[in-house]
């Protein structure tokens, strides 16, 4: 145990203070530069645990008719490789890496929200322990990591697991939203003086935008876990069809958070290439502005292309054309990025050490990936390859081929400024070596087998022409990935103890990460360079040939909004997706009459008097934040407490609502009209409850005399969650009791 404080300790992760408590010292962090650590070793642990799965279902298709596996437990190695690996490795290390240096990179001291931080942290570890601890309850999920309906339903999987991997999305998902909030507010509000937006490394723009990406899509999936976990454990059937509901719906859901998921891990990995390429290049990167411009086109579109994943459904030849135009569309910005990367390293001097080799990989595995993925936008086509190891094959050229090597270069590129050691550069390009060899002996055949018709999702195959020896080779190559990652972990754990010392800047690069120490101090700078231009170092060693100027036109993007109000804007955002998709669940259930319960045993005018309650909340409120503005304590307490009463007057209401309901015999799984009803004004009651809990806590805090020394932002940031409570009930209530009066 000595030996690993005292080589924390060296490397500047652990002060002598904390040697004698460094458990503690880590558990209880909320420093980023600990946080981002912490976020890549749990990475790394699911790295190792995914990595054997794969290796067991290589195994299993090695030959022809194999009884290696079990073929239920193929299944569950299949369902639980492809989970762990999006979101148990892929998302932690690109999350770790944007904790890390997001704020350096920014001149920021830490986090906007330092304890949110740590939270959305612990959240990976304890999603990851309830997925795999299904294992231990029964058995894990072997609906496949996207769960399909009705697969995924009570009567054709009624094991514990499936509940499990709902259950640990769920948490996954409310970490990826809690950590994404903060590095939006971070770039917004946590800025250095003369950052501006236009002045941001690549790497934390692209993190910046991807946050916006994974607060729109990730509550999409939450939304139909939520769908999901009622069905099961409530006898609903919102994806069952013979009670109902609709199985398609829980494709377009899934899909709607798939597809921007391949670019939530996709755009970080982008951010990576555009820091590294042009520092090994020894140039500039080419186009910044159309580097960047194409990350915002990139999350835009994303979010529009999801129903390609479902043209083999049969929606109709209009809705497949606008897929096909949206898939092939996205084509155009995310080309314009491989053009960057490309006219950055032509006429520069490259030099070729490892960061440069796997982001060189990754740049042509990503464009064989671009290529292969233009072909599924190809309705006709995508016929012909959707369920075959074609798909396979073109999925891990983007998730390895792109995304890992990507890390892989992260890792070796700034683990001197984590460690203050370098990573041997023999090892290194070992690893690099094996692992390109190896992915791509595992994946390109896998195209071939797929065009000669290889079926994904089976746990083994007849002898057919050519797919025994395919399979092989493409096995001993995922061996090869294997000892690539053994020379990694051993890369890793021996630079950090006896590695060379690496200085504050071994590669001679440009950003602000560069210009403290390695490790960073505490407070990460003793004091931050001129900021100028989007390369202050080099500013700093070139005063004669400085960087133009830039980033100064716009008082948008030098100001920096408050970071409360910002903070709960983005989860506004956030729910607004979430309510969105029960909303539009609701309605797509009621287009047409269903016998049961209805709209008609609503009482409409009862819940018209409790509903104007609540409208009349956000009046209220917002008196209280124009008593504030003006100084009257007296005014601000009376109104909040107003607000307060109308809000509880409402859920009193709701629950007396409910209470009749039941009464008569009406519950959420009477049909689906229920079934959504309750769900969706369950969920904002719930909203409701929150938002009372923490205006009794403002209360609290304005009674005991905490706002009297000046205006706090609290009030006004807790006004907007209020405000947004009150829009989402004037839509719910126009849905739900209006509407049915009006046909």
């Amino acid at each position: 145990m000595n030996g690993i404080t005292s080589a924390l300790e060296r490397a500047g992760l652990l002060t002598i203070e904390q040697r004698e408590h460094w458990r503690m010292a880590w558990l209880s962090t909320v420093d980023h530069k600990r946080i981002g650590i912490l976020y890549m070793v749990t990475a790394l642990v699911f790295f190792v645990v995914g990595g054997i799965e794969a290796l067991l279902i290589r195994l299993q298709l090695a030959v022809p008719n194999s009884t290696f596996l079990h073929p239920d437990t193929y299944n569950m190695l299949f369902t639980m490789h492809g989970t762990t690996m999006i979101f148990l490795v892929a998302m932690p290390v690109l999350f770790g890496l944007a904790n890390y240096f997001v704020p350096l990179q920014i001149g920021a001291r830490d986090m906007a929200f330092p304890r949110l931080n740590a939270f959305s942290f612990w959240l990976v570890p304890f999603g990851g322990i309830l997925l795999h601890f299904s294992f231990l309850a029964g058995g894990a999920p072997n609906v496949g990591w996207f769960a399909y309906a009705p697969l995924s339903e009570t009567p054709y999987s009624s094991q514990l697991g499936v509940d499990y991997w709902a259950l640990a999305l769920l948490v996954l998902g409310i970490g990826s939203v809690g950590a994404s909030i903060n590095f939006i507010v971070t770039v917004l509000s946590m800025r250095a003086p003369n950052m501006t937006l236009r002045r941001l490394p690549l790497f934390s723009w692209m993190i910046f935008v991807n946050s916006f990406l994974v607060i729109l899509a990730l509550p999409v999936l939450n939304a139909g876990l939520v769908m999901l976990l009622i069905d099961r454990r409530l006898d609903t059937h919102f994806f069952l069809p013979s009670g109902g509901g609709s199985a398609i719906l829980w494709q377009h859901i899934f899909w709607a958070f798939g597809h921007p998921e391949v670019y939530i891990v996709a755009i970080p990995a982008f951010g990576i290439l555009s820091e590294i390429i042009p520092v090994f290049s020894r140039k500039p990167i080419f186009g910044y502005e159309f580097v960047a411009g194409s990350t915002v086109a990139i999350a835009f579109l994303s979010l529009l292309v999801w129903a390609h994943h479902m043209f083999t459904v049969g929606l109709g030849h209009t809705i497949d054309l606008f897929f096909v135009a949206s898939s092939m569309l996205i084509a155009i910005p995310t080309g314009v990025k491989v053009l960057a990367w490309s006219a950055t390293m032509i006429g520069g001097r490259i030099r070729l050490q490892t960061p440069m080799l796997f982001c060189v990989a990754a740049l042509v595995q990503f464009l064989f990936a671009g290529l292969t993925g233009v072909s599924h936008a190809v309705a006709a086509l995508d016929w012909q390859t959707k369920n075959s190891y074609f798909l396979v094959a073109h999925f891990h050229f983007v998730f390895v081929g792109l995304i890992v090597f990507a890390i892989l270069g992260a890792l070796h590129y700034w683990f001197p400024k984590m460690s203050g050691r370098m990573l041997s550069e023999r090892i290194g390009k070992w690893t690099f070596w094996l692992m390109f060899i190896g992915f791509n002996m595992t994946f390109i055949i896998q195209h071939f087998l797929g065009l000669a018709g290889m079926p994904r999702r089976i746990y083994t195959y007849a002898d057919l022409p050519g797919w025994g020896w395919m399979n092989m080779v493409s096995t001993v190559g995922a061996f090869f990935m294997g000892a690539a990652a053994l020379l990694l972990v051993w890369n890793l754990a021996a630079s950090l103890l006896r590695g060379k010392i690496a200085g504050d800047n071994p590669w001679n690069a440009w950003t602000l990460e560069w210009a403290t120490t390695s490790p960073p101090p505490h407070e990460n700078f003793h004091e931050l360079p001129p900021i100028r231009s989007r390369r202050p170092l080099w500013d700093i060693a070139n005063p004669d040939r400085p960087d133009p100027m830039v980033g100064t036109k716009w008082k948008a993007e030098i100001s920096a909004p408050e970071k409360n109000t910002s903070s709960v804007i983005a989860f506004i955002i956030s729910e607004t997706g979430f309510f969105g998709v029960l909303i539009l669940a609701y309605l797509f259930f009621h287009a047409y009459p269903q016998p049961g319960p209805g709209a008609q045993d609503l009482n409409l005018l009862k819940t018209g008097i409790f509903s104007l309650s609540l409208f009349a909340s956000s009046f209220t409120i917002w008196r209280s934040e124009v008593s504030q503005h003006k100084g009257n304590h007296r005014a601000m307490v009376g109104w909040l407490a107003a607000t307060i009463l109308l809000g509880s007057i409402f859920i009193i209401g709701q629950g007396l609502e409910y209470w009749g309901l039941f009464q008569s015999g009406v519950t959420v799984s009477s049909n689906l009209f229920t079934t959504t009803f309750f769900t969706l004004t369950g969920f904002h009651g719930l909203h409701v409850c929150v938002g009372l809990i923490v205006l009794l806590i403002v209360l609290g805090l304005a009674l005991a005399g905490d706002f009297k020394q000046g205006r706090s932002p609290a009030l006004k940031a807790v006004g907007l969650y209020w405000h947004f409570v009150d829009a989402v009930w004037v839509v719910v209530f126009s849905a739900v009791y209006l509407l049915p009066h009006l046909q």
